[in-house]
């Protein structure tokens, strides 16, 4: 097991999935700022070099595919962190079975896959860890997006099965679980004003969350003062789900 002082931000090798959007895009940016060296895998990245800030890279990767995962991550002796970021929603169309199987492999299977090619990595780190990106909805049900709901909850246990699992490697695997998120995935859901009212009546703080606020709970459960957390999932939702 590894022992002594944990690792402070600066100088780590963070990979972040679905880092040139949303919530992936400011945890990318979180580290950076934090002095990280961040490798963003995205299959968008047509033009994102010339927007990224000092310290970020990114390349073209489709999580899905187990040969492009692989040869991402054997670039890396060392992995200090890893972020699973990458995610879709199909809302409505998740009924059908291959937006079902879609949703699920990026946001569920992906993960595992990141997660398992990324392993040795982790472990020759002195202090490796994960996060992945659960949601509020997978404590409970979206109507609109069973599939999506369903990853979301894989997302939390695989959270914790690989946390028993890898612990004695030293590898630290956590997550964050965010609430209503301005982000580009909720657009619609934005621009919508009766939605937008009952979310916002439905959360105690009476507000959407911002995606660096969600970085800031993944640059915590990355960092020293998270050092004996693992197997944990951090809501980032205002109160929404303890109301």
């Amino acid at each position: 097991m590894h022992a002594g002082p944990r690792t402070t931000p600066g100088g780590r090798t963070v990979v972040v999935t679905g880092g040139t959007r949303g919530i992936g895009a400011a945890v990318a940016r979180r580290f950076a700022a934090d002095g990280d060296e961040v490798t963003v895998a995205d299959l968008h990245t047509d033009g994102v070099e010339d927007t990224l800030p000092r310290g970020i890279r990114a390349v073209t990767v489709d999580v899905t595919r187990d040969c492009e995962v692989r040869s991402l991550l054997a670039q890396f002796a060392r992995v200090d962190v890893l972020v699973n970021a990458a995610g879709v929603i199909a809302r409505d169309r998740e009924y059908e079975i291959d937006a079902f199987e879609r949703v699920v492999a990026v946001n569920l299977t992906a993960a595992m896959r990141c997660c398992l090619a990324a392993r040795e990595a982790l472990a020759a780190a002195p202090h490796g860890c994960i996060v992945n990106v659960a949601s509020m909805l997978s404590f409970f049900g979206g109507p609109r997006v069973p599939a999506y709901s369903a990853s979301k909850g894989g997302v939390v246990q695989l959270t914790k099965a690989l946390a028993v699992a890898w612990a004695r490697e030293g590898i630290r695997v956590n997550a964050v679980a965010p609430g209503w998120i301005r982000t580009g995935l909720t657009d619609d859901v934005q621009a919508n004003d009766e939605a937008n009212r009952r979310i916002i009546t439905r959360t105690p703080m009476r507000r959407w969350g911002e995606a660096g606020e969600v970085a800031g709970a993944v640059a915590f459960l990355a960092g020293a003062d998270a050092a004996f957390v693992t197997g944990t999932v951090l809501a980032v939702d205002g109160g929404y789900l303890a109301a």
